[in-house]
């Protein structure tokens, strides 16, 4: 339920706060003061289009705020701990639109998108404006409006699932079928791209040593001449050759060991350094007594490895890719032979789709129907009351179930209507003037309103050219739906403004050059004064204030 509104430095608002509880509120006041851009606020929280036109004149930013009580919306409450901005039992929303044109929204203080903002809205609730009586018009809003108070949520999620499903398969038949003229060359080049990597040795470790030995090969000169370097210097005819060395220093330190046995255990460690020491030059020894190498094995080599870069630049992988490019082509190869055997499941999955799509569409076809003749019924009935007696109002289903797959299932909806006794329904598109539209509108709307979750509805003078005693039919059917839901209602009629559970004024001044606009709660005073000025006009009299005063007392 709507808690609060506000909004600040907003068209001609300078600032100007709502509260409001639950059952039908009244917004009233005279033309052109304003009483609209609380609503106007309201749509912008629930994401429509900003831009600077909406801020106050010198002013650098416009803010409208909302706070909502979550007890009982349960999916909201969920949604919202889902995003991890959740605030217990509350719900605040806010925007801020800027000079430049762009905007920033919030809820419970958390920066979210206006994708967010939209679906958090959708939840919270719903504004009907005269807008919305030109969408009657449309077969899709028209289904739409069928489906909603009809009760078959989760008949229509199976049918869109099953219609996906038939799509997805169906889509993926026809890319299979178009890759078949060209399989056979495809299969051709694969096989010669799989026998031309199987010619290799393409494991990473037998290339990784290839690559060694081409730099032994390639560098033998000089490992040679570093070997036997290494190998002078470690027993060599030098002086300074270091097993020579260490041989004397070993004698000298025996003979002082003898004189002193603490530097015994120093005489073992070298003695240990000179066995290491005799077989690093023996190794080097036996790699220095090496073979020259073979200049074929060389070109062998570098034949071999340069076949291998080349499939690496061709198939556009490091050298280590190739087996695992190898494997990703046999499987490919696999998948062209197998085309057969996955269309034929791929036809398979879309004919039970299809076969499921149809039954599903059959059940939401038989709701549709009996839902069709309930909302016909109620319409028609609500149209006398809206001063169209003896109109009809019918909700034609036409079902096609030789139809591709859709989401909506098999159906088209029309609205039929005869505005007059005797005339037979004819397309609403057809046959409705503005006024009729709008009272059928009306009628459909309290018809259908109430049978979803969101708690707050918003009416923005969906009354315009409706009076008399339609006024007052209309006002009271208001209230009767503000028992079940919280009701906002923007009206410029003294019947339906007098149904209200509470009421506010929107007044506009001018001062200093500027144009302000004000709302104000109204007591039981301020009432009447209001509903006698809607009476009157201009001149209230004791009259009016009579006529205000009855119209009150019998609402009340």
């Amino acid at each position: 339920m709507l808690r609060r509104l506000l909004a600040r430095d907003f068209a001609i608002i300078e600032a100007a706060e709502i509260e409001l509880g639950p059952g039908l509120t009244a917004l009233t006041g005279e033309t052109g003061a304003g009483k609209s851009l609380m609503v106007d606020a309201l749509l912008l929280l629930s994401g429509s289009r900003a831009d600077a036109g909406v801020i106050r004149h010198g002013c650098a930013r416009a803010e409208v705020a909302a706070e909502f009580d979550l007890a009982g919306n349960a999916p909201i409450r969920a949604r919202l701990a889902e995003l991890e901005i959740d605030d217990g039992d509350l719900c605040r929303m806010r925007r801020v639109v800027r000079a430049d044109g762009t905007s920033r929204a919030f809820v419970n203080d958390r920066p979210v998108t206006l994708a967010t903002l939209r679906e958090i809205a959708a939840g919270l609730y719903e504004i009907h404006g005269q807008h919305e009586h030109q969408a009657l018009l449309q077969r899709g809003r028209q289904l739409a409006i069928l489906d909603a108070g009809a009760g078959h949520d989760a008949d229509r999620a199976e049918v869109a699932t099953h219609a996906r499903r038939w799509r997805e398969a169906s889509a993926a038949i026809t890319a299979l079928d178009a890759r078949s003229g060209r399989a056979g060359e495809a299969v051709g080049f694969l096989d010669f791209q799989i026998e031309e990597l199987a010619r290799m040795d393409l494991d990473p470790t037998a290339i990784a040593a290839l690559e060694d030995e081409h730099r032994r090969l390639a560098h033998h000169g000089e490992l040679a001449a570093l070997v036997a370097r290494a190998a002078e210097a470690l027993d060599g005819e030098s002086p300074q050759a270091v097993r020579p060395v260490l041989v004397r220093t070993i004698g000298e330190l025996e003979r002082a060991a003898e004189l002193d046995p603490r530097i015994g255990p120093t005489c073992t460690l070298l003695r240990e350094a000179l066995v290491a020491i005799e077989e690093a030059g023996e190794a080097l020894a036996r790699q220095r007594d090496l073979d020259e190498p073979d200049p074929e094995r060389m070109a062998r080599v570098e034949r071999e490895l340069a076949r291998l870069h080349d499939l690496a630049r061709k198939h556009r992988v490091p050298l280590a890719g190739l087996a695992a490019r190898a494997a990703e082509l046999a499987r490919e190869r696999e998948a062209l032979a197998d085309a057969d055997a996955r269309r034929e499941a791929l036809a398979a999955e879309r004919d039970a789709a299809l076969r499921q799509w149809q039954a599903g569409a059959a059940r939401l076809s038989a709701s549709r129907t009996a839902a069709a003749a309930r909302l016909g019924e109620a319409v028609t009935a609500l149209m006398a009351e809206l001063g169209m007696a003896g109109g009809r109002f019918v909700v034609e289903v036409s079902t096609d179930p030789a139809r591709d797959p859709t989401p909506d299932g098999a159906d088209q909806v029309e609205f039929l209507v005869s505005a007059n006794p005797g005339q037979p329904p004819r397309p609403l598109r057809k046959v409705a003037s503005g006024g009729e539209l709008s009272r059928i509108g009306l009628a459909l709307e309290v018809a259908a309103l109430g049978s979803d979750d969101v708690a707050t509805m918003v009416f923005d003078e969906v009354d315009a050219g409706i009076g008399g005693a339609v006024a007052e039919v209309l006002g009271r059917k208001l209230r009767e739906l503000g028992a079940i839901r919280q009701v906002l209602c923007v009206t410029h009629l003294a019947p339906v403004a007098a149904q209200a559970h509470r009421h506010f004024a929107v007044r506009k001044q001018v001062a200093d050059g500027a144009t302000r606009m004000s709302i104000e709660a109204l007591d039981a005073r301020g009432r009447r004064d209001e509903i006698a000025r809607m009476l009157g006009g201009l001149t209230i009299t004791e009259r009016t204030r009579a006529l205000a005063d009855d119209m009150l007392e019998k609402a009340g």
